[in-house]
């Protein structure tokens, strides 16, 4: 019986093979959240059919560096960026229902000026000025779908796409660009259409 437990807590946390990448749970999350801004966002996500689309717990999560820049490790983006949030989700919700982005985990979103600098953040990064995520996929998953809708339908979305050396990915609705490799000499994660 014991076993039983072990075995269903560790399903629960793992995830269908999947293993959390950043140590900012739903513990951590739950310790942080008070009632501040982080109600008012949390109504116009449901106000927008969005709530869920990425667990509340990960779109706050702010730089992974949070702890080397002494800054906090989740972050409620400021009203006037909640209409890029919701474009945001909005396309990450149509990869998700375009089988296209199914299981990820996002390990940066919003980040204040101050943070965005000492993470080593580009000087008008999408992560300060609107909003974007930076996002894990599983070992296994193949990136380049995302690469393909970019080009189809990028320009509609105004999505930025970025593929970082880590392997993390990045999307925003803060303009139609797209950046990184896969690592390799002279690769290309991807390119305009002809």
């Amino acid at each position: 019986m014991k076993s039983a437990r072990i075995w269903l807590l560790a399903s629960a946390l793992i995830g269908l093979g999947t293993a959390q990448a950043d140590e900012r749970d739903v513990w951590m999350f739950a310790q942080w959240a008070g009632d501040h801004e982080n109600r008012r966002f949390r109504e116009m996500l449901v106000d927008a059919r969005l709530y869920g689309v990425v667990p509340i717990h990960q779109l706050l999560r702010s730089a992974s560096d949070w702890r080397l820049c002494k800054a906090s490790p989740f972050a409620v983006p400021p009203a006037s960026h909640w209409p890029a949030v919701r474009s945001t989700l909005a396309l990450i919700k149509t990869l998700d229902q375009q089988g296209i982005l199914r299981q990820f985990e996002v390990v940066s979103a919003y980040r204040d000026p101050r943070l965005n600098a000492c993470a080593g953040g580009a000087p008008s990064s999408a992560h300060m000025r609107a909003f974007a995520v930076d996002l894990l996929l599983p070992p296994w998953a193949d990136p380049n779908p995302l690469c393909r809708f970019w080009q189809q339908h990028g320009q509609a979305w105004n999505m930025g796409l970025g593929r970082y050396p880590s392997g993390r990915i990045h999307i925003d609705t803060a303009g139609y660009r797209t950046w990184g490799g896969d690592g390799g000499a002279g690769s290309s994660f991807c390119s305009k259409p002809r």
